[in-house]
């Protein structure tokens, strides 16, 4: 299993993965409100990976700590392979 963190932007017009910073910037859809960029977020992130991707932390934050049962260098490459 890995952590690794994460920021969120809900609300954004479109969907989107950005590695270029110290750490990935997902851009949500759904607001941030009752729980439902949460719920994006660990579908669309589950998806891509394959994999059940869950919150460890950061429920109620923008940066947030996920777990992937994958290895650490297999997310960055599948991250960074990502269109969005």
């Amino acid at each position: 299993m890995t952590e690794f963190y994460i920021k969120v932007r809900p609300g954004e017009e479109r969907f989107d993965i950005d590695t270029s910073g110290t750490y990935p910037v997902v851009d949500l859809e759904s607001p941030a409100e009752k729980g439902r960029a949460n719920e994006e977020l660990v579908h669309r992130l589950s998806e891509i990976f394959g994999e059940e991707a869950g919150i460890v932390s950061g429920h109620h934050s923008r940066r947030k700590k996920m777990i992937v049962e994958m290895p650490e260098k297999e997310i960055e490459e599948i991250l960074e392979d990502c269109p969005g």
